[in-house]
């Protein structure tokens, strides 16, 4: 009864921003907006859109047709069967989806777990260029936390991930997205535009989980892949990312593509298209000049 109370809490409070592309069964939730050449932002780990709507998107919108999606499972996306909801999976779901609003050759950017999905599109097929922020792209040592580790198998999951979504606290959701950002601030209101009972939603929850207890399996699958991507790709990593570390993952992988740029933020943590926006959209222009677009 919680369960379905908060879901419904949520879905009154932030409702779709956008049009649902792709079928009744793998529909994707878009945000489009402004014109220029197409650039598509895929968000990170328990998040959704509305993480590039709190003024990204706008400040894009002059010069591109921006188009943020929901991954597959998040937001206001359709959920992925259990077994197809690896990166690969939620590329192809994603692709497809923008296949009828004309998205052909677009700027893909990723951030956080959207990086591993980014580049999964360009292992299927290349888009014009890469932006990387604050990317999961490589393997790392050690495993994931407990919550994660308690939820990596059928039972765990369906045993534990209900209790979060009925009881876990918005002021637990707020401590979280602070320890996201850190060390600098998240924007004011930041949680109550993203939308925690999004996130806590059980279906989301569900999907998260797997999609995060998949990943490094996913990653060690593309790393032999990676040196034969020819496109152009900018990576934006801060060297206080406590999330995502620089060294394990953005500056490895620059050493892996053939056509990398890496660009390192001093003192920034794990969300810089938030707290260091120019340096982003630095980026993003300079693979939009290196893939013949401006």
């Amino acid at each position: 009864m919680r369960i379905a109370s908060r879901s419904q809490q949520a879905l009154v409070s932030h409702p779709p921003v956008g049009p649902i592309l792709g079928t009744s069964e793998k529909g994707v939730h878009t945000f489009v907006t402004g014109s220029g050449p197409d650039l598509v932002l895929i968000h990170g780990a328990n998040g959704n859109l509305r993480d590039f709507t709190l003024g990204f998107a706008e400040r894009l919108s002059s010069s591109y047709r921006v188009i943020a999606v929901d991954r597959p499972g998040l937001g206001h996306s359709k959920s992925m069967p259990d077994g197809q909801t690896s990166v690969h999976d939620q590329a192809r779901q994603i692709r497809a989806a923008l296949r009828e609003i004309g998205v052909q050759r677009p700027i893909v950017l990723g951030q956080s777990y959207g990086g591993a999905v980014a580049l999964a599109w360009a292992l299927q097929e290349e888009p014009a260029a890469l932006v990387l922020v604050s990317a999961a792209t490589m393997p790392w040592p050690g495993s994931l936390d407990p919550w994660y580790r308690i939820t990596a198998n059928p039972i765990g999951r369906h045993l534990i991930v209900p209790l979060a979504s009925a009881f876990v606290p918005k002021s637990y959701m707020r401590r979280a997205v602070a320890g996201v950002f850190a060390p600098q601030a998240a924007p004011e209101n930041y949680s109550e535009h993203l939308g925690t009972n999004l996130t806590l939603r059980y279906g989301s929850l569900s999907s998260t989980v797997q999609q995060i207890n998949g990943l490094r399996a996913d990653v060690v699958q593309m790393q032999s892949h990676y040196p034969m991507l020819n496109l152009p790709v900018e990576l934006v990593h801060g060297d206080a990312d406590t999330i995502v570390p620089l060294t394990i993952h953005a500056e490895p992988l620059a050493k892996l593509l053939p056509n990398a740029n890496l660009t390192v933020l001093q003192n920034v943590g794990h969300m810089p298209h938030h707290t260091h926006v120019e340096e982003v959209v630095n980026a993003i222009d300079r693979a939009a000049l290196r893939a013949g677009l401006r």
